[in-house]
């Protein structure tokens, strides 16, 4: 494990491991193609969100990050991208693209992708990712349909709710299918004007909210 995941994910609690985050983590993987538009997007979204339901750094154990299949290393990400995360007040700041590895899908407890091409790809790419891995919106769907009950209380802490959801979500996944062949995709705005990007940031903001609740179990504020 090497010092920028330090950065790039966030997590802290009373008994602290390598480079101080907590003994036990639960790692959300954003992924889409060049990790310059849809994932940096979803990643701080993300962070925004659970920010908002459990205050800023201490998220409970949950680290956040993102990569692309075609992964620009080193790039900052798009400057619409930037703007769309402006419009939600979450922090762009600091982002640099990452290109996929297997060491971030072996260390990843979930795997949220932007397409089905690319839950395909880190499927494809082994270490039993097929039962962790999920496009944002197969997954939200998925949410959706599990009863909060059944989840440990928030009591219990944030990582095992999280843990549940993802073994519930798998469970689900062959009897809820999507409506359309296109109902699970989030489509790629690199490229295009401002207000596609803004039309993706919607998509991606509808998406998550849903899973956040699921997995802090506090609903979004009024």
């Amino acid at each position: 494990m090497t010092a920028p995941d330090a950065g790039r994910g966030i997590g802290n609690g009373d008994e602290t491991g390598t480079f101080g985050l907590p003994r036990d983590t639960f790692r959300i993987l954003h992924v889409s193609t060049g990790n310059v538009c849809r994932s940096p997007i979803t990643e701080r979204l993300t962070r925004h969100f659970l920010a908002d339901r459990l205050g800023d750094p201490l998220w409970g154990g949950l680290i956040v990050e993102s990569a692309g299949t075609w992964g620009h290393e080193g790039a900052p990400m798009e400057a619409n991208a930037a703007a769309v995360l402006a419009d939600f007040g979450a922090d762009a700041s600091g982002f640099v693209g990452r290109e996929l590895l297997d060491e971030h899908v072996i260390r990843a407890d979930l795997v949220l992708t932007a397409t089905r091409d690319h839950r395909a790809q880190v499927i494809s790419m082994g270490h039993s990712a097929g039962l962790r891995t999920f496009t944002l919106k197969e997954f939200t769907r998925l949410v959706r349909a599990i009863d909060p009950a059944t989840l440990p209380p928030v009591e219990d802490g944030v990582v095992a709710r999280a843990r549940a959801l993802v073994r519930a979500a798998a469970a689900l996944r062959g009897w809820l299918l999507a409506p359309t062949a296109g109902a699970d995709e989030v489509y790629d705005p690199y490229g295009a004007p401002l207000t596609f990007f803004r039309s993706v940031g919607d998509e991606i903001h509808q998406a998550l909210e849903p899973v956040v609740t699921a997995l802090t179990g506090v609903p979004t504020r009024a």
